[in-house]
């Protein structure tokens, strides 16, 4: 299938060309990015050599006439543009934060601006119907990186959770906040050192976390968000808690979890005593998830690993775009993570 990349010069669009190299069904014939317009793709990405000689075009230099699948890594609140200039028949899958949210207040509270509408929310695993749900669309909102994995961490265990009060913290590795210059970003800030960000529930992925709860839980989910920002590129280990409404052993809850994501291919439940590391799904389009119960509060305590960059954002959105084309959801993608 002739394939588009527009927004292709940030972390998530490299990525995306990275692991589309190799895909026995898609071909990448356009890579944009508006500001690097005529620049060598490998002046921006020198480790994607197979687009040796490729340069990056702008988005009014493509003909989108003959291309079938479009994936676009563009910061929030700019997809809807570029989305009036596709045909209506093309497959799309927004990396973006545009067609997340189904709620235009929520949008306007978290990001501004006009809201766009809402697409089918793209994480195959988050419950039973979502998978079906998103092979019958033709264009996909791809999560949030946050979002993937605390949604993923939360759902199996709606049944016996207060899902009104959800506390979370999560570190992500640099990436996760783009590819622009900010001082608080450069390695020596970022070097040696851990800082919490968007501090007091301000962070732009609690409303698609709420969204996604609560559509499994049918019932309002609120979650308390600290996100943390790590002295490392790549990666998020999330951990969530929340008071149980039943009483169960950490086995118990383990064995829910191990049944709800036996089936699937991309998520690991560990063994008891294994913990996720964001070491282990780098480059991969794997979660890791570990479960325990604190008996002293009466809380669950659920640890997820992903990668921001895979699972979180490209990886993901190939997942997404091989269950809208009809292929193998795995095609194309690494069950197996770099680890050191």
């Amino acid at each position: 299938m002739k394939t588009a990349v527009i927004g292709a010069s940030g972390y998530a669009g490299g990525e995306l060309l990275r692991l589309l190299a190799t895909h026995p069904h898609f071909e990448v014939v356009a890579i944009s990015a508006h500001s690097n317009a005529g620049e060598l793709v490998t002046s921006i990405h020198p480790h994607l050599t197979t687009h040796n000689g490729d340069k990056f075009l702008a988005i009014s230099e493509i003909d989108f006439t003959g291309i079938e699948l479009v994936f676009i890594a563009l910061p929030h609140g700019e997809s809807a543009a570029v989305i009036k200039k596709i045909p209506a028949s093309t497959k799309i899958v927004d990396l973006g934060a545009d067609f997340r949210l189904e709620d235009a207040a929520q949008w306007q509270k978290y990001y501004g601006g006009n809201h766009s509408g809402s697409w089918v929310y793209g994480l195959p695993e988050l419950c039973p119907a979502q998978r079906a749900a998103i092979s019958k669309e033709s264009k996909v909102a791809n999560p949030g990186c946050y979002a993937t994995a605390i949604s993923l961490g939360i759902a199996p265990a709606v049944d016996f959770l207060d899902v009104s009060d959800i506390v979370v913290v999560a570190a992500s590795g640099t990436t996760g906040a783009g590819r622009s210059a900010k001082i608080n970003l450069i390695a020596s800030e970022v070097m040696g050192s851990l800082t919490s960000y968007k501090f007091g529930g301000t962070h732009q992925h609690t409303p698609e976390i709420e969204q996604a709860i609560s559509s499994v839980a049918q019932s309002p989910a609120k979650i308390s968000f600290t996100p943390i920002l790590a002295p490392m590129p790549r990666g998020i280990l999330a951990t969530i808690t929340s008071k149980m409404t039943k009483s169960l052993s950490t086995e118990q809850v383990h064995e829910i979890f191990c049944q709800t994501y036996s089936n699937e291919y991309f998520v690991d439940v560990l063994p008891l005593g294994q913990m996720p590391k964001t070491g282990s799904v780098t480059g991969s389009n794997k979660v890791q998830i570990q479960v325990a119960v604190d008996e002293h509060t009466n809380r669950l305590v659920v640890s997820v690993a992903i990668d921001n960059l895979g699972k979180g954002a490209a990886s993901q959105a190939i997942q997404n775009a091989n269950l809208i084309c009809g292929f193998h959801e795995g095609a194309g993608l690494s069950t197996d993570g770099l680890g050191v």
